[in-house]
């Protein structure tokens, strides 16, 4: 269960955006009071992945089907139609985003955007960070004043340009 108490729901905002099966998760979600922390652990997955999945943003695999069927009481077959085809990435939310908290993200890219670019690039050289061989997390930390912190981890394998 999440540790501050709320369990994240689908937004009715952004819901008719989604591919009709993200409903489904979301309210089997509601209905067992879990976390996408909890339901990650079930899956052996990380959480972005796991909330992914329901936003129709990510591929299941045939275990995730079925461990997600048997966990949420969803009749795999029904899962298996709906996860295993091609994900639609990018299109949830208009741009610039609206969401505060996905604004903030935004944000951070369009402030940061070229001095990560030029570190990697000397770090690196010419090339890009794959968003497909990638991985992220999000973690929390408390200072010593008790004030949260956020921690997000982006993780994506370089591609040099020279490849190309």
């Amino acid at each position: 269960m999440a540790s501050e108490g709320r369990i994240a729901t689908l937004d009715p905002t952004i819901a008719e955006r989604l591919p009709p099966h993200c409903a489904t998760l979301f309210e089997a979600k509601a209905t067992k009071n879990l976390s996408f922390e909890a339901i990650a652990k079930h899956l052996d997955r990380s959480e972005v992945a796991c909330a992914a999945m329901f936003y129709g943003q990510a591929t299941a695999s045939p275990e995730d089907m079925e461990r997600l069927s048997a966990l949420l009481e969803l009749p795999k077959e029904a899962l298996e139609r709906q996860l295993t085809s091609f994900p639609d990435r990018g299109r949830a939310g208009p741009m610039p985003p609206v969401e505060p908290l996905i604004y903030r993200l935004y944000e951070v890219v369009q402030n940061y955007g070229y001095a990560y670019k030029a570190i990697m690039n000397e770090k690196f050289g010419d090339g890009i960070m794959s968003a497909i061989c990638f991985s992220t997390k999000v973690d929390k930390e408390v200072d010593d004043t008790g004030a949260s912190w956020v921690v997000i981890t982006l993780r994506g394998k370089w591609l040099p340009f020279s490849r190309f």
